[in-house]
């Protein structure tokens, strides 16, 4: 019986400069397929009437109301009770001004938190999820397409905020370049804060069907004590203790530091804007939205 002898296999390794260079070839595909995955996700967004509606346009439709509702004038002293009357009394300035910083920091936790935290919930509950993890597409593709859709509704819905709060109820933004600066690092914050939160509560739900159910009331809660549907100087100081541990309530105060008059920092609690605070708290709040997002999110739902 004759045997055949077997040649040796040799396997030849990518030289090291190609092995280093594959995961950042991966990354660059990645990248370079996400602006076809942002407009995708924001079609699909604004082909669900609902999710416009509760997201988008809520809070505009709020400083509609609220402006219509509470019709008049506030100043900071006279918020405080500690106008004198008939004498000056600080700036005075419409209430539909007053409302306008709570509506867009409303805007940045809809955008984000709710926006994802039911669209993802949904899609694993359905499958979509499933089957996009068994693709070729990378992950990093796929929440570049979510933090994309959350940027371009979040700025479209403060375009239209500010839109409205001018022309329509004649509220005066800020000529400050500092102010604007201001508002800007708020809304990357926030709004990345806010969508890294989205991602981790999308995995509280067991079902697409629950999702709403789960993620509205914890939003409206939010909102109701972090200043945004009722004035931050009403709320008891054990509420504003409450909210101060959540990103909303510095948001709102964040915003309240762009869009009203100096002096009305003295209704907020140190009678201070305490800009460095809210910038710390959003930080660290990014920090934890990212932890628990990249600790929790599957492909599956958790009882598949």
């Amino acid at each position: 019986m004759s045997t055949t002898p077997t040649r040796p296999v040799t396997v030849t390794a990518p030289p090291d400069g190609e092995a280093a260079a594959a995961p950042w070839f991966g990354l660059l595909r990645a990248v370079r397929l996400a602006p076809a995955r942002i407009a995708f996700e924001v079609r699909g967004y604004f082909r669900q009437g609902d999710t416009v509606f509760f997201t988008f346009l809520f809070p505009v439709l709020f400083l509609v109301l609220f402006s219509a509702i509470f019709s008049g004038d506030i100043t900071a002293a006279g918020a405080a009770g500690t106008g004198v009357e008939g004498g000056e009394s600080g700036t005075v300035i419409t209430m539909a001004t007053y409302y306008l910083p709570g509506m867009l920091a409303a805007g940045l936790l809809l955008s984000g938190v709710q926006n994802l935290a039911i669209d993802i919930a949904i899609e694993k509950g359905d499958g979509r999820l499933k089957r996009l993890g068994g693709t070729p597409m990378s992950p990093v593709t796929y929440f570049l397409g979510k933090f994309g859709q959350v940027v371009v509704t979040g700025l479209g819905q403060v375009a239209l905020l500010l839109l409205v709060a001018r022309f329509a109820f004649d509220v005066a933004l800020p000529t400050e370049p500092s102010r604007w600066l201001t508002f800007a690092w708020l809304y990357v914050l926030g709004m990345s804060a806010s969508a890294l939160l989205g991602i981790a509560l999308s995995s509280v739900p067991r079902s697409g069907r629950s999702a709403s159910a789960v993620v509205i009331p914890i939003v409206l809660v939010l909102q109701f004590i972090s200043g945004v549907y009722v004035a931050n100087f009403d709320l008891p100081d054990s509420v504003q203790t409450i909210a101060s541990f959540f990103p909303l309530a510095w948001m709102a105060r964040g915003m309240r530091s762009v869009f009203l008059p100096e002096d009305f920092a003295i209704l907020e609690r140190g009678e201070v804007w305490g800009q460095g605070e809210t910038a710390l708290a959003l930080l660290a709040w990014l920090v934890v939205g990212a932890i628990l997002s990249r600790l929790t999110f599957r492909w599956l739902r958790r009882d598949a």
